[in-house]
């Protein structure tokens, strides 16, 4: 058998281009039952073959046998544990919980050496069919070397616990991208952790449209990777927002701490738009954003102003050497100024206009709370200043009695008229 199951060179991951002879190979590996698979893998790594294609092996025999884990729900394979005979929902589990824990358990252990969708898959299949927790953590540990090659799709597995009560595995992914973060920087590079970044905020936005998710556990799978992994928070903005729209309900201060999560230097001048006029944001989340916007857009007046001769950029006096510019340029250059000046005349307005409107507010509730402890409304406030000023104009002249005064004059009876009877 292992002089028939001859490795060829040429073999790759599932789904790249195979020769006739692999394909060829890799279907005879497959007619293989699970125990004799097992013996020529083993067989295999005995003679140096490179991991990657052991993981090609052994991810092509496993879409065979569970079309589960082939990523294509429309591949059915001739000798499929779905299509066997018919036996008890039980037998079944029992049988493919056997297959993925004996497929863990022959993985290359090099890193890269099987596709992260792949791992996905079989962890998705693992909880689906309650696999041991060892050979959980194991396809988790995995998952998290090489996270930045995962998709949305994969990653989106479905919540089998009885007490969770998300569609999605939210804890799932929290576990693995905290995992991914704790990694040495130098298994892990600075474009991975981008890619992660926008991985995590995509699947944020999707986990976001959940009633049941916690906020603990958005701000947890939020605030898990570093500040520096995100260049723009445009991702991170749009899941706090799709958050906030079906979860309308959370109170003013969980508002605050969501908005925490972002950092208004780090938005877009279409985000910073947007948050400025989202109504479900806090008021002071929003003037932040503009307060931003308005110093990102004064620093680029004084940066654009400063090639023309407004400022100084040398205040020691040394003149570097400038190109003269041409008729083009300075033309782009004067319209872009204008543009800028518009836009930060414009966030100027936007921010006059909520400071009165918020000082108008203040008064409002500041008015109505005075009338309100004296029982009067406000407006009546006219007529009880007329009252006030017959109270001191009364005072005025009878002056006011204190208590010595009053006891020092003896209170004489009043005099009555005589009768004429």
């Amino acid at each position: 058998m292992m002089n028939k199951l001859a490795l060829p060179e040429s073999s790759t991951f599932p789904g790249k281009p195979m020769p006739p002879t692999a394909e060829c190979w890799f279907d005879d590996a497959c007619i293989l039952d699970m125990d004799y698979f097992v013996k020529t893998i083993s067989g295999i790594k005995a003679k140096g073959v490179r991991p990657d294609l052991v993981g090609s092996i052994i991810a092509h025999y496993a879409s065979k046998w569970l079309p589960d884990l082939s990523g294509n729900d429309t591949e059915k394979g001739p000798m499929s544990l779905q299509e066997s005979s018919p036996e008890s929902v039980t037998v079944s589990r029992m049988k493919k919980r056997f297959f993925v824990e004996t497929l863990v358990g022959i993985l290359p252990p090099e890193r890269d050496s099987i596709p992260c969708n792949f791992l996905l898959r079989l962890l998705r299949t693992a909880n689906m069919v309650g696999v041991e927790p060892s050979y959980k953590a194991e396809l988790e540990k995995r998952i998290s070397w090489q996270l930045d090659q995962a998709s949305l799709k994969e990653l989106m597995i479905p919540s089998f616990s009885h007490t969770c009560g998300t569609l999605l595995d939210v804890e799932l992914v929290i576990r693995l991208v905290k995992r991914f973060a704790s990694l040495d920087e130098g298994t892990r590079s600075g474009i991975a952790v981008v890619k992660v970044a926008k991985l995590v905020d995509s699947y944020l936005a999707e986990a976001a449209l959940d009633t049941n998710l916690s906020l603990e556990d958005f701000i947890a799978l939020g605030a898990a990777l570093p500040s520096h992994a995100r260049a723009m928070d445009d991702g991170l903005y749009r899941a706090i927002d799709t958050y906030l729209k079906a979860h309308p309900g959370v109170s003013k201060q969980d508002r605050k701490v969501l908005c925490r999560l972002i950092d208004s230097r780090k938005l877009s001048p279409e985000a910073s738009l947007h948050a400025a006029q989202n109504e479900r944001l806090p008021v002071r989340a929003v003037i932040q954003v503009l307060f931003c916007e308005q110093s990102k857009l004064n620093r680029h007046v004084d940066w654009s102003g400063s090639f023309n001769g407004t400022r100084n950029p040398n205040p020691a006096g040394l003149e570097a050497p400038v190109r003269c510019m041409s008729k083009r340029e300075m033309n782009a250059q004067q319209m872009e100024i204008k543009k800028l000046k518009e836009e930060l005349l414009r966030v100027q307005s936007q921010c006059v206009a909520m400071q009165m409107q918020m000082e108008k507010l203040v008064d409002k509730k500041k008015g109505f709370f005075r009338w309100k402890k004296l029982g009067i409304m406000p407006s009546l406030k006219s007529s009880v200043s007329v009252f006030e000023k017959i109270e001191e104009e009364r005072e005025a002249s009878f002056g006011r009695q204190t208590p010595i005064d009053i006891k020092s004059k003896p209170v004489r009876p009043p005099k009555w008229r005589k009768s004429m009877s």
